[in-house]
C-alpha cells in the first residue's frame, strides 16, 4: 500500500536530503544502494526493490535489494541474460511489464519472478547525460501499470542516486566509479556472509538480520560493511546485535 500523502511527503523530502548529503559528505556506498531500495519501496508502493550496477568491466552487477525474494530474482536475471533491468540498461529507458502472467519477452525470467510472488515489475535506468551505469528494478506482488507521478518520483531518486555515485571532487568519474562498485560489490559479499551468521546465531531471517546490521551501523556511527566484518570475524559480541 502506498504511504499517506503527508507521510509520503516527508518521506520524499528525507530521501532527496540524503541523497543530496553525498554531494557534500563523505557517505557509505552499501547504505546508499540499500536506502534507494527501500525509499522506492515505502515511496512507490512497491513490494520490493532491486538496484543492478556496472562493474569496472562494463558488467551488470547486483548491488543492493530490499529483501531475500528481490535478491534471488536479480541474480537470476543476471544468470539468465534476460530480464526488464538488463533490457532497461541497454537500452537507456523505462522498461514496464505490468502483467508477468501476460509477459512474453523474457520466458526464463518471467518464470523465476512469478515462482518468487511477484506479478509486475518496473525498470528504471541509472543515468547521466546519456552514459547508463545500471537500472533500478521496482517488483509488485500484484499486477500494476505504475502511474506518471509515481515513475517520474522513481526516475528523480535514481537520477540523483546517479548524481551521487558519479560525483567526483577531482574531475575523476571514471576512477571514483570503479572504486565505489568495486567497494560496494566486495562488501556485498561480506554483508551476505554476516547476514548468515546472525540469521544461524539469532535464529531470525536473513533480512531480520540485515536490519539488525544496518541499525546498528547507524547508530554506532560505523559502516554497515565494517559491522558486517566484525561479524564475520567475531571481532564484535554478535548478542548486542541480536537483542
Amino acid at each position: 500500500m502506498t504511504t499517506p500523502p503527508q507521510q509520503r511527503e516527508q518521506t520524499l523530502v528525507e530521501a532527496f536530503v540524503r541523497l543530496a548529503d553525498t554531494l557534500v559528505t563523505d557517505y557509505d556506498v552499501i547504505d546508499l544502494f540499500h536506502g534507494l531500495c527501500t525509499d522506492c519501496v515505502s515511496l512507490l508502493g512497491a513490494d520490493a526493490a532491486g538496484l543492478l550496477l556496472t562493474d569496472q568491466r562494463g558488467s551488470l552487477q547486483l548491488v543492493s535489494a530490499s529483501n531475500e525474494q528481490a535478491q534471488v530474482v536479480e541474480l537470476f536475471q543476471l544468470q539468465a541474460d534476460q530480464g526488464p533491468c538488463l533490457d532497461c540498461f541497454r537500452t537507456g529507458v523505462q522498461v514496464h511489464a505490468t502483467d508477468l502472467a501476460a509477459e512474453d519477452r523474457w520466458p526464463r525470467f518471467t518464470s523465476r519472478a512469478r515462482d518468487n510472488g511477484f506479478a509486475a515489475v518496473h525498470a528504471l535506468p541509472m543515468r547521466l547525460r546519456g552514459e547508463v551505469v545500471g537500472a533500478l528494478n521496482l517488483f509488485h506482488r500484484q499486477r500494476r501499470a505504475m502511474d506518471e507521478a509515481d515513475l517520474g518520483v522513481g526516475q528523480a531518486l535514481a537520477d540523483v542516486a546517479t548524481i551521487a555515485i558519479l560525483t567526483d571532487r577531482s574531475s575523476r568519474q571514471r576512477e571514483l566509479l570503479t572504486e565505489q562498485l568495486q567497494a560496494a560489490l566486495t562488501s556485498r559479499v561480506i554483508i551476505e556472509q554476516a547476514k548468515g551468521v546472525l540469521a544461524e546465531r539469532g535464529g531470525i531471517g536473513l533480512d531480520e538480520a540485515f536490519g539488525r546490521m544496518r541499525s546498528y551501523a547507524r547508530g554506532h556511527q560505523l559502516r554497515l560493511a565494517d559491522v558486517a566484518r566484525d561479524v564475520v570475524e567475531d571481532a564484535v559480541d554478535t548478542s548486542v546485535l541480536l537483542d
